[in-house]
C-alpha cells in the first residue's frame, strides 16, 4: 500500500510539474515575440488558386491587451486601422468614417479576407488563461529541436477552437508552428513560421504562413519587415481618436 501511494504522489507530482513547465514554455515564446511593448512593419500575402492580393501594415502593440494595426497599402484600403483592447475590437473605415465595434458573432468572420480570423487578433491574450497545457512530446522543425505541447479549453472557456498545438524550440523558446482543431479535434488550419532573422536584437522567424486544411492551395503570409521593441507607448495611444488621425 505505502509503495501504490509513492507511485501515486510521483505520477500527480510529475503531471502537475509537466503542466506548469508547459505554461512556461508558452509564456516565454510570448515574452521573446512581444516585449512590453512592440512596433512592427509587415506585408501580408494572401494567396488563392486564381487571385492574389498584398497589404502593407503597421501596428503598434503593449502587453497582451493592446493593439492598434494600421492598413498602408493598397491605395483602396489606405487608413484603415483596427483597434484592439483587451478582447474587444473597433474598426475605423476612413472612406465612410465610421468606427464599428465589432460584435461576437463576427469574430469567426475572415479579417480583411485572410485566413487569419477577427477572433485571432484577441487570442493571444487567452491562450493561458484559458486552456490546460501539457507537453506531448519532442520534435525537430528546421534542425531545431522543439517541445510539442496541446492546448485543451478549460471548461466553460470562453474560446472557439477546440484544441491547439504548438511547437515551440528548446533552446530560444520559439514558436514554429501551430496547428488549430475543432470541437471534434479535426484540424482546420495550419500555421508555420520560418525564416528566422535577428530584428532589434531579437532572434525571430519573419515569415508566418497559415493554410487552410480543406484547402492547401489557398494560403495566408505575412512577412515581418521590421520590429521594435519595448518602445514607450501609452496607454492613450490605443483609442478611436488615435484610429481616426493616424497616417504613418
Amino acid at each position: 500500500m505505502k509503495s501504490l501511494l509513492i507511485s501515486l504522489l510521483l505520477i500527480l507530482s510529475g503531471s502537475a510539474l509537466s503542466a506548469q513547465t508547459a505554461a512556461e514554455i508558452i509564456q516565454k515564446s510570448e515574452d521573446v515575440l512581444r516585449g512590453s511593448s512592440n512596433i512592427v512593419e509587415m506585408k501580408m500575402i494572401i494567396e488563392r488558386p486564381k487571385w492574389s492580393r498584398e497589404m502593407v501594415m503597421k501596428a503598434w502593440n503593449k502587453g497582451e491587451d493592446l493593439s492598434l494595426i494600421l492598413i498602408k497599402s493598397p491605395a483602396r484600403d489606405e487608413g484603415t486601422t483596427f483597434l484592439k483592447r483587451d478582447k474587444e475590437i473597433w474598426n475605423y473605415v476612413p472612406n465612410i468614417e465610421r468606427v464599428v465595434k465589432m460584435p461576437p458573432a463576427m469574430m469567426m468572420q475572415s479579417w480583411m479576407g485572410s485566413d487569419f480570423t477577427n477572433d485571432d487578433l484577441v487570442r493571444n491574450s487567452s491562450v493561458i488563461e484559458d486552456y490546460d497545457q501539457e507537453i506531448v512530446g519532442e520534435e525537430e522543425i528546421d534542425g531545431r529541436m522543439c517541445y510539442v505541447i496541446e492546448l485543451v479549453p478549460k471548461e466553460d472557456a470562453p474560446v472557439l477552437w477546440g484544441m491547439l498545438k504548438t511547437w515551440i524550440t528548446k533552446e530560444d523558446f520559439l514558436q514554429m508552428r501551430l496547428e488549430f482543431y475543432d470541437e471534434d479535434e479535426d484540424l482546420v488550419n495550419r500555421m508555420v513560421m520560418s525564416d528566422i532573422k535577428e530584428m532589434d536584437g531579437k532572434l525571430l522567424p519573419s515569415k508566418m504562413t497559415i493554410t487552410p486544411e480543406e484547402d492547401p492551395e489557398s494560403k495566408t503570409i505575412i512577412e515581418y519587415i521590421d520590429m521594435q521593441f519595448d518602445e514607450p507607448i501609452e496607454d492613450e495611444f490605443f483609442s478611436v481618436q488615435t484610429m481616426k488621425r493616424i497616417r504613418e
